[in-house]
This record gives C-alpha cells, structure tokens and sequence, in this order.
C-alpha cells in the first residue's frame, strides 16, 4: 500500500510509538492512518488465500488477565493472516496463580522471543507500566475502565464504511459510561474526527468528568437519539460496579433499552452498534439486536481487518503492493 506524502509523517508517528495503548494520545492524522490500511486489509478477506507473509517470522502473545471471545480471537486471527506466530498466554495455568508478578510474567515471555504483546488487564493503566519495561510492542486491548483503542477503531471503520464521513454526525454512546473503556475509546477517536458525541445513561452511570471530553451529557433517552445517525450501546457492567447503580434491571430497560418503537425516534438510516456480549432484552431487544439497523456483526469482521492494520503499521512492514499471497 502507497502511503500518502501528506501522511507520510502520521505513519512515521505511528512506527516510532511502537506501542498502542489509547486513543486519547493519538493524533487525528494517525487514526485515520489506521482505518485506510485497514481498508486495504479488508480486501484481503475476498482472496481465496486470506494471508500475505508480512509479519512472517514475528511472534504475538496474547496476554489476557480477563476473559474474552471476540477481542483475543481477533487478535489471534488478525495475526495469523500476516502469517505471524501466535501464543495464546492463559492466566488460569500460569505462574500468576502461584504469584508471579505481571512484570516477571511479561518479562518472562519477552525472554521467549515475543515481538507483541497484546495485553487485556483489570487494572487501568496496567499496559502503559509494562510498556515502559519491556522491549516488545506492547498492544492495549483493554485496561481496566481507562481504554480499549482496537475496539474504538473498529466502530470507527464501520461508522465511516457505511456513512462515508465523521464530520457532522450524530452519534450516541448509551449505557454503563462509568464503566466502560470502549465509550472512552470512542469519544477520543469520533471527536477528534468531527462527529457530534453525545452520551447517555442514568445519571449515577455518567461520571461528571465526562463533560470536559467535548461530549454533550443527557439524561433522557429520547432527546438524546433524536435524529441520531449512529447509536452505540453498552454493556451493563454489574461485575464491575461496587454498589447497586440503579434500582434494578428493569428499570433500566424500561428506560433504556432500545427497541423497534425508540428506533423509530432516530434518523431511519441509523446504525445500530455494539461491542459485545450483548445482554438481549436489557440493552437492546431480539429484534434490534437481529434487525436491519444492526451492524455488531460488521463490527466484529472489520475488527480483524483493523488489528491486522494496527500490528502492521506498529512493525513497521513493506506495504502490501511488495507483500505476495501465500
């Protein structure tokens, strides 16, 4: 792939970072970086042969301290198309269970040849501190309730494959803010690439701080998605909250599930997006979730493109007009 002159300098940025841990240090010109190549990326998944040798040779740990479907195997099928080796690092029958420190853990694996670390941690911030401390490309894929970049990126790709812009939209976050590393994620990438974000939820489930992320704040469900071109729902994350929030489940779906008749609210276009697990009939209904407007689907197929995107531009490969098909 030809890189642009003027983003010549985004990719050089990028290559020098060596490390992605989250988008609110990211450039604009970077992000957009990313989602071009995984364009180029995506047209590899209509070859008979979905693979190009690009990081052949390289090794990608995948480091998860929490449990995950769609992230970890993303990564792991994202690498292996660029035919890199993969090693799945499972927590439950390591040396972390006999008290191993995180450090010692990664530094361990480091020994073993790893080039990526793609780390998910409980703790915020926990990816930042192994970066400073060990020579492999280290990889964020969700810390704590600080951020998740890969999965901002992916709703991004998919917003602008189907709305073919960001200036100018409306897009809804709804849900557990508090809570979630994605709604960070994503208030970083889409403001800084003109989108009108606007999140919403119960009050106890929106921080005050939020208000100082160039964010508009509502309560009410329906004026928030009036007209909205984009809603992306969020997880009620009751494992992670240290007190009830709210009164109960069905309060929250009473006033905040989206389903066929609060659709009908928003512009008749409007994508329906989810990181996932979906909590069906809480978040959002059966027919929602499964209807015309859904694109969670998309989002987990263009994941795979935008992390091959990611550890592509972070090894700083050949562009793939050099790379050959297996």
């Amino acid at each position: 792939m030809r890189v642009a002159t003027e983003t010549k300098t985004a990719a050089e940025r990028l290559v020098q970072r060596k490390h992605l841990l989250g988008l609110e240090e990211m450039t604009k010109e970077e992000i957009l970086l990313i989602l071009d190549t995984a364009k180029s990326f995506k047209e590899i998944f209509t070859r008979s042969v979905k693979k190009v040798p690009t990081l052949r040779g390289k090794t990608v740990v995948n480091l998860f301290f929490e449990n995950s479907t769609r992230t970890r195997t993303s990564f792991e099928i994202a690498a292996k198309r660029l035919s890199a080796d993969v090693v799945n690092f499972s927590v439950s029958t390591s040396s972390v269970t006999k008290g191993e420190t995180l450090l010692d853990t990664a530094r361990t694996i480091e020994a073993m040849g790893a080039d990526f670390i793609v780390m998910r941690h409980g703790t915020s911030g926990a990816p930042w501190f192994l970066s400073r401390r060990n020579r492999a490309a280290v990889i964020n894929a969700g810390d704590g309730t600080h951020e998740h970049p890969t999965q901002g990126l992916l709703d991004a790709y998919t917003i602008l494959e189907h709305k073919k812009r960001f200036e100018g939209l409306k897009v809804v976050i709804l849900g557990d803010i508090s809570h979630s590393r994605v709604a960070r994620s994503n208030i970083w990438a889409l403001t800084k690439l003109g989108a009108q974000v606007t999140i919403c939820g119960p009050r106890t489930l929106i921080p005050s701080s939020f208000a100082d992320y160039g964010v508009r704040v509502s309560y009410d469900l329906k004026e928030a998605i009036s007209d909205a071109d984009v809603i992306n729902l969020l997880r009620i994350q009751l494992e992670r909250q240290q007190r009830n929030l709210f009164p109960s489940i069905r309060e929250y779906r009473l006033l905040y599930q989206i389903n066929e008749q609060r659709l009908a609210m928003a512009k008749p276009d409007v994508l329906i997006m989810h990181p996932g697990p979906i909590n069906r009939g809480v978040e959002i209904s059966q027919e929602v979730a499964d209807g015309p407007h859904s694109v969670i689907l998309e989002q987990v197929t263009n994941g795979v493109a935008v992390r091959m995107a990611v550890l592509y531009l972070l090894a700083g490969s050949r562009g793939l007009d050099e790379a050959e098909e297996d």
